[in-house]
């Protein structure tokens, strides 16, 4: 996750999965808690990588899936930049070496919503057009209209597996805050954290939400 600023969800899946009991989830950035605000490998099992620098996971990705094919190991390297995040020099230089080595075991997700800590990315530093830029890295590049549609990304993925010869970049436009109906697309909700009547509405709009999911 070279996107480790959005460590809170990384944690929820772990402990879902079982890395670490669900009841820890409530000491996120405590002092002395493994669950700090940037994920680290030396604390918590699980952890492939220490993040929190942006632009250094794609790098540590492309390490990983060369170390694959040097191998001869059959798996897959998956990495999620933030769209931000494509401002830092280093994801280029990552992204030409994965060409060159025709890393086809190698994935990048973009989380495409438009917003950064300091406003809209395309104000800050515009990163556009995205797929064009990796299309000119020798990419395979899947545009995904609804990265908040698990069916529409489990069908990048699913043709994320049939490229061969050629990394791929999976650019997924996205909603920041999706679910909760005071912070969609809203850059100020980039770091803080709810009062208690903001996260009472929060909760409930995210029952609504995964009420939703259930019915699919």
């Amino acid at each position: 996750m070279s996107k480790g600023h959005t460590a809170p969800g990384y944690y929820s899946a772990m402990a879902q999965r079982g890395y670490f009991p669900l009841e820890e989830l409530l000491t996120l950035r405590h002092v002395g808690s493994r669950l700090q605000g940037h994920p680290c490998m030396q604390d918590l099992p699980g952890i492939d990588m220490s993040s929190g620098s942006l632009g250094q996971g794609i790098s540590a990705a492309v390490g990983m899936a060369i170390a694959a094919k040097l191998d001869g190991k059959s798996y897959r390297v998956y990495t999620l930049l933030g769209d931000g995040e494509l401002q830092e020099g280093q994801v280029w230089e990552a992204a030409m070496l994965a060409a060159h080595r025709k890393l086809d075991n190698l994935v990048v997700i973009v989380d495409n919503n438009g917003l950064q800590i300091d406003g809209k990315i395309e104000d800050v530093n515009s990163p556009y057009p995205i797929d064009k830029k990796f299309e000119a890295f020798n990419f395979h590049v899947i545009n995904v209209a609804d990265g908040n549609d698990m069916d529409q990304l489990r069908a990048a993925f699913e043709e994320a597996r049939t490229v061969k010869g050629q990394p791929t970049a999976i650019i997924a436009k996205t909603v920041k805050g999706k679910g909760v109906s005071f912070m969609e697309n809203q850059a100020s909700w980039h770091g803080t954290a709810p009062n208690d009547e903001q996260y009472a509405v929060a909760m409930a709009d995210l029952e609504k939400v995964g009420e939703a999911l259930c019915q699919k």
